[in-house]
Order: C-alpha cells, then structure tokens, then sequence
C-alpha cells in the first residue's frame, strides 16, 4: 500500500520518465541503424547479382506480388531473395516508429494516464490498419 492506503503499482518502483525516454530513444536508434544495415547489405547483394543486366524498359515488370504484404515479407526471407531482404529493412524502418508508439502506451499504462493511453491506443490503432490494410 502506498500513501494514504492506495494500492501502488510495484512496475512504477522501477519506472521513471527518464529511463522510459532512454529506452524509447535507444529502440529508435537501433531500429533505424538495424533497418540500414539489412537495406545496405541485402542491396550490395542485389547489385552483385542483377547489377550488371541490362534493363528492358519495353516491359514493365513491378514487384512480386509476395513483396506487397508484411506477411508476404516474412514469408519471403526464408527463400534469401535479396529483394525480399530489401523489403524487409524497409519494413524494419516503417515497424521502428510503430514500436516507439506501442511502448510509449506501456510507459502511460505504467504512469495510469488514461488521456494519453486512449490518445495513443487511436494513433496506434491507426498505424497498424494502415500497415496491414493498404491492399
């Protein structure tokens, strides 16, 4: 029990603003730095294969039809088409932010500030349906 006979959250012993800024900053750098390493060595990959072909520019070819989900991304990787790969730093890039959204509705929850957890809950409901529902 806490002050005046409130039950207290044990998580917030351990919570503060400032570790919750420091772990949401280091998410972003990481996600970002993680998204550049798989798009730059996955597109030296690409290059090294098809770099050298001639493009046909009569015919348009767009992308595999398994490169316009997330769940087709996934997918994908286990087969180690370099494109795929691309598509999923790309993906890394876009999950980054969505992530950053997601933990700062735990650093709210942890802190009961219901304003803000709704807030944020809408603002992630909506990455998410654009995510998964752009086809």
């Amino acid at each position: 029990r806490g002050h005046g006979g409130y039950v207290t959250n044990p998580l917030k012993k351990s919570w503060s603003d400032e570790w919750m800024e420091k772990f949401i900053g280091n998410l972003l750098r990481w996600g970002v730095l993680l998204s550049a390493a798989v798009v730059l060595t996955s597109g030296a990959v690409y290059l090294s294969r098809y770099g050298s072909a001639r493009p046909d520019y009569a015919v348009f070819r767009g992308e595999p039809a398994g490169l316009h989900t997330p769940a087709g991304i996934v997918q994908g990787v286990f087969h180690g088409s370099s494109r795929v790969w691309i598509q999923l730093g790309l993906l890394l890039l876009i999950a980054t932010p969505i992530a950053r959204v997601a933990f700062s509705i735990v650093g709210y929850v942890l802190e009961g500030d219901w304003l803000y957890i709704g807030v944020t809950g809408f603002v992630f409901a909506v990455l998410i349906f654009s995510l998964f529902a752009s086809h």
